[in-house]
């Protein structure tokens, strides 16, 4: 039997660091820019606004990211979406006030957009078809590793040498990705730009993906309120446990699990991702609601792996592979529309819940995705199951 081609090129390996000097450099602020905008004179509500402007921008420039993904070279989107990010974060370490810093943060919002959208795409043109499953697992796992170091290494930094030097790094891990595009050989040109009389129209989303898309937001939001509340939760319950390492224990499971199955995600159906997800997701959240030591915690994290994590990996991949190839970069951007929608009714929900139930109450409501999202799947099954037969 002949050996397979790997579809690890200088190409796609270059992508995937970039990608992760990418995520580093935004999730490394998100924990700090609260904090930081309270230092330089905000109020609490107006910090708040600050730290989710990202995600509020991103919902309103995904469109047009994608838009731009299939008509324009992914390495010149990628190269502005680094600078742009490289400005932004800059700007927090000069910032005078907390108006300008709500100014860069548009400005890295900006960034975060193009680089969000253009590198997945760029990386699902850099390896064929019927291993684009393959290659979204690996990209999962290094943007779930940033997502997980970074916050450890800022919260703990911040603490040493202050907001505006530790900033300094995320600054560097921006302009990084400006620098590391450069190398990339095919810089994914497309192949059939669009007639001059249709430049002006600008679809907002890619129809095959959006029941992706609504899944995705779904899962989402408990992951995202478990990334804002989950110390406070722990707080409140008097719990004595180490929940500074709730997801560095994520991202090493999900780097295992990602690694023994990168090429299932091209062979397996849709629904049994989904079905396993659902099984882990109502794992996790029972885990979290009756956590009382580390083991549980643990348990809880290896649960919100095996579920979020591998279904992020699917809802992408499979968000690609339905879309015709002239919409690829909408695609994209419709798939993070819905990341972007988790990211922020994840925080807000979970504001809710502690405000108005009682505290053990936080996780089990939100037990109510899990219909929600097999009414989804199974309006859409058949078109969803096909994906893997599309390569």
């Amino acid at each position: 039997m002949a050996k397979r081609e790997s579809i690890y090129t200088k190409d796609v390996i270059l992508v995937m660091i970039a990608s992760f000097c990418f995520m580093f450099s935004n999730m490394y602020c998100n924990p700090l820019i609260n904090g930081y905008a309270q230092k330089l004179g905000a109020s609490s509500t107006f910090a708040g606004v600050i730290a989710g402007m990202m995600s509020l921008v991103a919902m309103f420039l995904r469109p047009i990211a994608g838009n731009m993904t299939d008509r324009f070279s992914k390495y010149r989107l990628a190269s502005i979406g680094g600078l742009l990010s490289f400005i932004g974060v800059s700007g927090y370490v000069l910032a005078p006030n907390s108006g300008l810093l709500m100014l860069f943060r548009l400005i890295n919002g900006t960034g975060y957009v193009l680089c969000t959208v253009c590198m997945t795409t760029w990386l699902a043109s850099l390896v064929p078809l019927s291993h684009v499953g393959e290659a979204m697992g690996m990209y999962g796992i290094m943007n779930a590793l940033a997502m997980a170091f970074a916050p450890a290494v800022s919260i703990n930094l911040y603490q040493v040498i202050g907001y505006r030097h530790a900033i300094i790094i995320s600054a560097v891990s921006a302009l990084l990705v400006a620098i590391i595009v450069q190398f990339v050989s095919d810089r994914s040109v497309p192949k059939n730009k669009p007639q001059s009389n249709q430049l002006g129209h600008i679809k907002i989303i890619q129809k095959n993906a959006l029941p992706v898309a609504a899944m995705t937001a779904l899962f989402a939001i408990p992951y995202f309120a478990t990334q804002a509340d989950i110390v406070t939760y722990v707080e409140q319950r008097h719990l004595t446990i180490a929940i500074g390492a709730y997801f560095m224990i994520y991202a090493a499971v999900l780097l295992v699990i990602r690694l023994c199955l990168r090429t299932k995600f091209d062979t397996v159906r849709f629904g049994k991702w989904l079905i396993a997800s659902l099984i882990a997701n109502v794992f996790y959240l029972i885990m979290l609601s009756i956590m009382q030591t580390n083991w549980e915690m643990a348990l809880a994290a290896a649960g919100m792996a095996m579920g979020y994590g591998i279904i992020y990996s699917v809802c992408q991949s499979t968000a690609l592979m339905l879309a015709p190839q002239g919409e690829q970069g909408l695609a994209s951007s419709t798939f993070f529309l819905g990341i972007d929608i988790g990211m922020t009714l994840g925080p807000i929900l979970g504001g809710l819940i502690d405000e108005h139930l009682p505290l053990k109450a936080f996780y089990p409501v939100m037990l109510i995705i899990v219909p929600v999202i097999f009414i989804i799947y199974l309006a859409d099954r058949k078109e969803l199951n096909s994906a893997v037969s599309r390569h």
